[in-house]
């Protein structure tokens, strides 16, 4: 009686595969006499003639596939491979020390091209490998633009906490260069280099990334006048509609005033209020808002820009530090930005406004500011080619510290900062305001340190 037949099988096809194995048992049957006859001088020749078989039948086999009626499609994928390692390169001198990692210059050993070295710092007993350096990672392997640091390669050393990041090596940073300078940079420079900011923004807000730490120190210029933004370590991937993230972001001297009354929906606004800061250092070569607490911070905000109400800022008074504000019935007057900066025409005083607008909605994008007036009248932006060129601290010279806080390191994957001292933690779903209790007033400085960093001048 013959068997009976399952639903599933099909005897054509393996009709087919048997025939094949039968093919292929006979090659290799084959194969196994010639090695015995032509003994050990035929190993090779016999491999190659079993790794064609399997190549042909993988083949044959591949062939059979239809990708068209499967649905599915061949795309080219990255190349997975191993990193190489940071013996390739020749450590030159030491540049700088960070949060989270030491630089270095070097010089890879096989093409004589100098480059930056940065060896993550990476805590193996809390955290391992940080955060932070996955994020600047990510950001920089996505980001492709002229004005942005290029990211060439990882490396790695011979202990599991030996990583180093290996980057283009720019000359200068933008902080030490500015406090080297007798003379501010000249407004054509200044629009040079603002405008090259603006395009690195926007490139990376179009890539949905937001920097989160834009601040002149964070800004390398080489001696061919070019601007690259660096230390992507707060930089993340934003969405639409904001997500809720950490306000315990971003530099306090360049932090929005969402950011310090504790908004955890924000966006790339927080970057264009940094460059509204990096603009007005730009002019003068000294901060534009020099702040030595969240308080002390706000407070100077204010004074320089006036208070915000309903008009001007909508819904403020909702954020979560809002209500520990104490706005005083007899404040005193705005500073005008027209006497802060007198030399400044009228579209640049203007795109200046636009960028430190206290609403967040009203804040000019990085294409607008691309666009604006200002760097469409005299004097023209300068050809990057005609700048000066500067002695480089990064070659071996001693660097003096420019006087510069950090950036918050809470909430990033590292040790908790100062802002335990404040009464308040940094999870993400935290309501709790992030400034001093509201009995401590606007006004009343009382020696508390500022959220993540402490000021350091010398």
């Amino acid at each position: 009686m013959d068997k009976k037949r399952h639903r599933w099988r099909d005897e054509e096809d393996d009709a087919l595969l048997a025939g094949r194995r039968k093919q292929e048992k006979e090659r290799k049957k084959k194969a196994k006499l010639e090695k015995k006859g032509k003994g050990s001088n035929s190993e090779h020749a016999t491999a190659s003639a079993n790794s064609g078989v399997t190549k042909s039948y993988l083949e044959e086999k591949v062939a059979e596939i239809d990708l068209t009626s499967s649905g599915l499609c061949r795309f080219k994928a990255p190349e997975v491979r191993s990193c190489r390692s940071v013996e390739n390169y020749e450590r030159l001198n030491h540049i700088e020390e960070g949060a989270y990692g030491v630089v270095f210059r070097g010089r890879d050993m096989s093409t004589g091209d100098i480059v930056a070295l940065k060896k993550l710092k990476v805590d193996k007993d809390q955290h391992g490998f940080p955060i932070t350096s996955l994020r600047e990672i990510e950001a920089l392997m996505a980001l492709d633009h002229p004005n942005i640091v290029n990211l060439k390669e990882i490396v790695i050393g011979g202990a599991l906490d030996q990583i180093y990041i290996v980057m283009e090596f720019v000359e200068h940073d933008l902080k030490s260069l500015m406090t080297e300078m007798r003379e501010p940079f000249l407004q054509s420079e200044v629009k040079t280099l603002l405008y090259q900011l603006l395009s690195a923004t926007a490139h990376m807000h179009d890539n949905w990334i937001i920097h989160r730490d834009l601040k002149t120190s964070n800004l390398l210029m080489n001696n061919k006048g070019m601007i690259k933004v660096a230390d992507f370590g707060l930089a993340r991937y934003f969405s639409d509609p904001a997500a809720p993230m950490t306000p315990l972001v971003v530099t306090l001297w360049y932090r929005a005033p969402e950011l310090l009354l504790g908004t955890k929906q924000y966006s790339t606004e927080v970057d264009m209020w940094s460059i509204g800061c990096i603009f007005g250092e730009l002019l003068t070569n000294k901060p534009l808002i020099e702040g030595s607490s969240e308080i002390n911070q706000i407070k100077k905000i204010f004074e320089l820009l006036g208070y915000p109400d309903d008009s001007s800022w909508p819904g403020f008074r909702s954020l979560p530090n809002a209500k520990s504000i104490n706005i005083p019935k007899d404040r005193q007057p705005k500073t005008s930005l027209r006497s802060k900066f007198p030399y400044m025409t009228s579209a640049g005083v203007d795109l200046l406004l636009r960028l430190l607008q206290f609403d967040p909605k009203k804040r000019i994008t990085a294409q607008e500011a691309l666009e604006h007036s200002y760097f469409k009248e005299d004097p023209m932006p300068k050809a990057p080619q005609a700048f000066p060129s500067f002695p480089s601290k990064a070659y071996e010279e001693r660097k003096r510290k420019a006087p510069s806080p950090r950036a918050p390191v809470a909430a990033h994957g590292f040790e908790v900062s100062d802002s335990k001292l404040l009464g308040f933690t940094d999870d993400e779903d935290d309501d709790k305001p992030i400034l001093a209790s509201p009995t401590s007033g606007l006004f009343k400085d009382n020696g508390q340190l500022g959220a993540g960093f402490q000021l350091r001048l010398g």
